[in-house]
């Protein structure tokens, strides 16, 4: 119904300028054209998910004019599957030169988005990035200070705060019938094949992604604070590496050529994903990237568990957890107030039936799926002194992140501004805060003691968001 009513609209929309929204944060492109977007990083991420759907979607309002990546083959890869005849570049200023984009979409190695967000708008572009924004507290500083001298816009792509279910639940919370929010339980499970991809690709390494602490719960952190509406002050952790890297009976390379496939239980066979054969696999010459990589490699540095404690500044505290070798995929979160307390839950094997473990991440990644169904997911509010508690329906919806991608994208590139009256949109700030509380978390467990946000930025904190 989205696309039917944008279609509609375009006639309108051709007499106007192009809005990004964004509440206080638009992005804005040339009246009576096109937003020309260019985009630098054409892996899984960028080809699939900013790549592909945008240009089937949004056609009538955005036109990609420039791809960049340091792999050749993965740069016609890209093309071939976006089904887009722009020019491709390795040079990024270059790129940014020649084809003068209004936006930039950044999906490269999380510790390299800095880099081309600040360079990005410098010459003069807006730009949306990948979470996490970055992996370190200097890296926040050069993108909050780029942004302030330049006065381009950082728009980080949070899809969860989207999605139906975690709508849902931030609508029942400002609701007030739990009251008062004084604490959240928050805990993450990924499942012996979504988690353990995480240790086959760059992200195993702590240079590369800051860890999962970084790259995987900054998402969840964002959800948080979204949730509370509030600043983290305090951070405490654990985190240890005790399945994955020097833990493994055996390692090789990557599973291709290992001599040990038939005994490992986190074998790999790269040769069935056709996507990812061409990909990944036929390009490795240019760049010798293995996308099969061992799980048990000994350069692993990153953990596989994680424990996080955040004291917020309107005195609320969570616990929060990340398991990356779950039996099953799904997470369970509540939030305990002063009227009450309400529960949600995901993927949970003996809550949902006949799911496919081996397939699931897949599934929720996946961009063409049917948009909505028949199932609900559920709610549930238990107020003080109430015997049963109230259950609130939500109806599931498909296609990437439980809908949220799609309505990501659709406050990114659809035509006209748009109310926000949840707060969806994610700017610098929000990128920021939610990625200093995994470098908090990852700072409290190597020095073993209690990290506050203010060392790290000087970015002011609120009981409430401003």
């Amino acid at each position: 119904m989205q696309r039917r009513r944008f279609i509609k609209q375009s006639a309108l929309a051709s007499a106007a300028s192009i809005l990004v929204s964004g509440s206080a944060l638009p992005l804005v492109a040339k009246p009576l054209a096109k937003m020309k977007i260019a985009m630098v990083g054409t892996g899984g991420r960028g080809v699939g998910f900013w790549g592909k759907p945008v240009v089937e979607n949004y056609g009538n309002f955005v036109e990609f004019v420039g791809l960049c990546d340091i792999n050749p083959g993965r740069l016609q890869y890209a093309r071939k599957v976006m089904k887009v005849d722009c020019p491709i570049f390795s040079n990024f200023e270059e790129m940014m030169k020649t084809t003068k984009p209004d936006l930039v979409v950044v999906t490269t190695v999380d510790s390299t988005h800095h880099e081309f967000i600040v360079k990005a708008m410098e010459m003069g572009a807006d730009v949306v990035t990948e979470k996490p924004m970055t992996t370190d507290e200097k890296a926040v500083k050069l993108i909050m200070e780029a942004e302030k001298r330049t006065g381009k816009k950082v728009r980080v792509g949070m899809n969860y705060r989207y999605g139906s279910f975690f709508t849902g639940i931030k609508e029942q919370l400002m609701s007030g019938k739990i009251g008062k929010i004084t604490s959240v339980d928050f805990h993450w499970y990924l499942n012996n094949y979504h988690g353990a991809d995480y240790f086959r690709r760059w992200h195993r390494l702590k240079e590369k992604g800051g860890t999962l602490l970084c790259h995987k719960s900054s998402h969840h952190f964002d959800l948080v604070n979204w949730f509370l509406d509030s600043d983290p002050e305090v951070v405490f952790a654990f985190g240890a590496l005790e399945n994955y890297g020097k833990n493994g009976p055996f390692r090789h390379s990557h599973c291709r050529p290992c001599p040990h496939k038939a005994n490992c239980q986190y074998y790999f066979d790269i040769t069935r994903r056709e996507d990812l054969m061409e990909m990944y696999v036929a390009h490795e010459g240019h760049d010798g990237y293995l996308r099969d990589g061992c799980v048990y490699k000994e350069d692993i540095d990153i953990y596989d568990k994680m424990s996080v404690q955040v004291s917020y500044a309107n005195e609320a505290t969570l616990n929060y957890s990340l398991t990356t070798y779950s039996p099953y995929e799904g997470w369970r979160i509540a939030f305990n107030g002063t009227k009450g307390r309400l529960d949600a839950s995901e993927g949970i094997p003996w809550e949902v039936l006949g799911v496919d473990q081996a397939t699931l991440h897949d599934k929720e990644m996946d961009q063409s799926a049917e948009k909505e169904t028949a199932r609900f997911d559920k709610i549930y509010i238990t107020t003080n002194f109430v015997k049963e508690p109230e259950i609130v329906k939500v109806v599931q919806k498909k296609g990437g992140h439980g809908g949220g991608d799609v309505k990501l994208h659709d406050s990114i590139f659809g035509a006209g501004k748009k109310a926000d009256p949840l707060k969806y949109a994610a700017g610098s700030r929000d990128g920021a805060l939610s990625v200093l509380m995994g470098v908090a978390a990852r700072k409290s467990i190597e020095n073993k003691r209690i990290v506050k946000i203010s060392e790290l930025t000087s970015i002011s904190l609120f009981e409430k968001r401003p």
